[in-house]
């Protein structure tokens, strides 16, 4: 069986531990390989390499750096179409999504190739008699990611972009459900010509994060995953001392006024609730119609067209979306829809129990939709993160604006409308961190930046982006004075070569 190891100084390397996790193929229920888990003595070993890299690495100007992301942007980009099959078998997705993963994840290395202007500090002249005061950004040193399985390329290479462009090493905890991906990104990196030990790749579970959060040589953390976890490393990291990213988990709503373009709505419907088996923390797995005609005609419209989307292996090409990750989420996902039943809500598509001829044991569930959801209900106030659309009905625009601002997370939220002036107030006064006008899932581009509020960021500076720039270093200020005294014409000639 296909064992994935450690990549660790520039190398794949294999663990003593003897602990192991199990790596499905979501299409068939089969495990296709195991990855290995490392302990803290293994982890110290990661860190300590990362800290002879970090000096190497630093000690390069910006410009020199930006080229080996240059660099490693086109070797990607040459082994797309490798990348994402080894990713759709892995996680589920499926191969256009798994493009996507990679692509968006590029967009943030594309971004930080601007590192030489992007690190530029400050400078005042003659800030007091004499006195000149400036400023400059340095790399904290080794940092540490901890990614979700949900995007397997993409989240690492936002930590990637922003950390190595600065200057700093990193060592990277990837999901133990798809780690091939994030194994595979590394070694493109050393062909890239980033020097040993920048970037190290640890696989493991509770026992890895812990280890790398009271690490004292890890000077910072940017994860992505659950709230749960999420606020777990916040605490552990201000415990520590260390500057922490913890971005959670989201429950995301969109706001459909009687204006909106009905046709539009349900298309983006159709591929933000239900693309990628609704396994994104920038899904839109509710639905808000204002109004009772509003509501009628959407929930109808949307029951008809989700009924008409392909569910398939991850390789089909015609498929709308693919299997959830474990069999394990399937039921959980399979568990809140019965909850949903029990709940009272009225249940107009049932995922359970979906079977794809040929793949009876893969982990598919069929694309399910909820009625009449009220808040209060616990399928409501938490996060499902499967291929399930729920619809909460208001009355007007201010009941339906309250229902993302109330609730727990915070993450993203979209009003499909016509009227510019509800839009600009909407956006203005909902309490979410991401909004979207007439565009169903909300993730900011490159030079932006990405972050929820509430339990879906535990933190106060937002992935990539400049605000990833900030994150990643620390700023120098210097203030400087040079004495006055005879030194003579030769501190007023002109250089000349030769």
């Amino acid at each position: 069986m296909r064992e994935i190891n450690h990549f660790i100084d520039g190398k794949s390397f294999t663990g003593k531990t003897g602990r192991f996790g199990d790596i499905f193929n979501p299409n068939t229920g089969e495990v296709q390989a195991r990855v290995q888990f490392a302990d803290e003595s293994e982890l110290s070993r990661a860190v300590e390499g990362a800290k002879k890299g970090q000096r190497v690495w630093a000690a390069m100007n910006p410009q020199r750096r930006a080229r080996v992301l240059m660099t490693y942007k086109t070797l990607v980009e040459a082994e797309m179409d490798e990348l994402a099959h080894l990713l759709s078998t892995e996680h589920g997705k499926v191969i256009a999504d798994s493009k996507g993963d990679i692509i968006r994840g590029l967009e943030v290395i594309e971004f930080a190739c601007g590192v030489p202007h992007l690190m530029k500090g400050e400078y005042t002249e003659s800030a007091g008699p004499g006195i000149d005061v400036y400023s400059m950004r340095q790399p904290l040193g080794v940092v540490a990611g901890i990614s979700p399985f949900n995007f397997p390329a993409m989240i690492p290479m936002w930590f990637m972009g922003m950390a190595l462009a600065t200057g700093n090493a990193m060592v990277l905890k990837p999901s133990e459900k798809d780690p091939s991906v994030p194994v595979r990104l590394a070694e493109l990196w050393m062909e890239a010509g980033l020097p040993e030990g920048v970037l190290q790749i640890v696989h493991g579970d509770k026992q890895a994060v812990d280890a790398l959060l009271t690490h004292e040589d890890v000077k910072a953390v940017s994860f992505v995953g659950s709230s749960a976890i999420a606020h777990y490393i916040a605490r552990t990291c201000t415990e520590q001392g260390k500057r922490f990213q913890a971005m959670g988990g989201a429950k995301n709503h969109g706001i459909i006024m009687p204006d909106a373009d009905m046709d539009q709505v349900v298309n983006d419907f159709l591929g933000a609730a239900y693309g990628s088996a609704g396994e994104r923390c920038m899904a839109l797995p509710v639905a808000v119609p204002v109004g009772k005609d509003t509501a009628n005609e959407f929930v109808s419209r949307m029951k008809d067209e989700a009924q008409k989307l392909r569910i398939g292996v991850s390789t089909d090409p015609d498929a709308h979306y693919g299997p959830v990750v474990t069999a394990a989420h399937k039921q959980r996902v399979e568990d809140y829809i019965t909850l949903g039943v029990e709940e009272g809500a009225d249940m107009l598509l049932d995922g359970r129990g979906f079977k794809l001829q040929g793949h009876e044991n893969g982990f598919f569930i069929g694309p399910t939709l909820f009625d009449n959801v009220k808040p209060g209900m616990k399928t409501y106030e938490e996060e499902i993160f499967g291929p399930v659309l729920q619809v909460v009905r208001a009355g007007n625009l201010e009941e339906a604006a309250h229902l993302p601002s109330d609730h727990q997370y915070g993450n993203g939220v979209a009003i499909f409308t016509r009227n510019g002036l509800a839009a600009r107030e909407f956006a203005a006064k909902v309490q979410v961190g991401m909004v979207g006008i007439n565009v169903p899932i909300p993730v900011p581009v490159a030079y932006h930046s990405f972050g929820g509020w509430k339990r879906s960021a535990f933190t106060d500076t937002n992935q990539y982006g400049t605000e990833g720039i900030r994150f990643f270093t620390k700023i120098k200020t210097v203030t400087q004075r040079w004495p006055s005294g005879d030194i003579g014409d030769q501190a007023f000639v002109i250089p000349t070569m030769g």
